[in-house]
């Protein structure tokens, strides 16, 4: 999405003016969280992010997603439970830790919107996809960004370099098709009945769930020959 006069974003407007808590993110975001997360503005949609810093995304999404939004953040450094506020909760644990993830959801309600920006290594950003996609909504939105570093090496990545989550999720490519596929290898999953779209951006992914069954071809209009 490129901005415009009449086309302004929220979120960058409050970046630009930002003079709370540290906020640390790549400007091209602005413009990918407006355009899926808009719908929820003013909706008390629970937004959970991993990866709190200082906190200062925490306290832009309260404000974004306006009042009644119930914001979660997960960190693994300690000190970060500082951060909470009025609507703001704060869990301390590791995200490639899958007892601490399946703890954290019988924790908080189901999600609409969970932001993974958390450690962007290959095992934990797989992990917390693994646990934590089965917690968001239908409909609902699952966004994992820095992907730029399954192309890292000191994160695990490397150029089609199997495991890292790049690699990993061209795979959930073939299961959002899955209604298509003749070849037994990939059979309709979970993934295929939740997963509206898969929107790939500069170093983001961003899925859209939304119950699905099987496709639905008609023909409308008379033959012309």
């Amino acid at each position: 999405m490129i901005e415009t006069e009449t086309n302004t974003n929220p979120l960058r407007e409050y970046f630009e003016k930002n003079d709370k808590r540290l906020i640390h993110k790549w400007m091209h975001y602005f413009d990918i969280y407006h355009r899926h997360f808009a719908r929820f503005c003013n909706r008390q949609p629970v937004v959970l992010e991993f990866g709190v810093s200082h906190g200062g995304s925490l306290q832009m999404w309260k404000e974004y997603f306006g009042p009644g939004a119930r914001i979660y953040g997960v960190d693994i450094e300690p000190k970060c439970v500082h951060v909470q506020s009025d609507g703001v909760t704060v869990y301390i644990g590791d995200q490639q830790d899958r007892r601490f993830l399946r703890d954290l959801k019988s924790r908080i309600e189901p999600v609409d919107i969970l932001i993974d920006d958390g450690g962007h290594t290959m095992k934990q950003q797989i992990v917390t996809f693994e646990e934590m996609y089965p917690a968001v909504k239908e409909p609902g939105i699952y966004l994992i960004e820095d992907l730029h570093t399954s192309y890292w090496k000191k994160y695990g990545g490397g150029l089609r370099k199997r495991r890292t989550f790049i690699e990993y999720s061209k795979r959930l490519i073939d299961y959002l098709n899955a209604w298509h596929i003749e070849s037994r290898q990939v059979r309709v999953d979970d993934f295929t009945r939740s997963a509206y779209s898969m929107t790939y951006y500069d170093s983001v992914l961003v899925i859209e769930k939304a119950k699905m069954g099987p496709p639905v071809v008609r023909q409308t209009g008379n033959l012309s020959f």
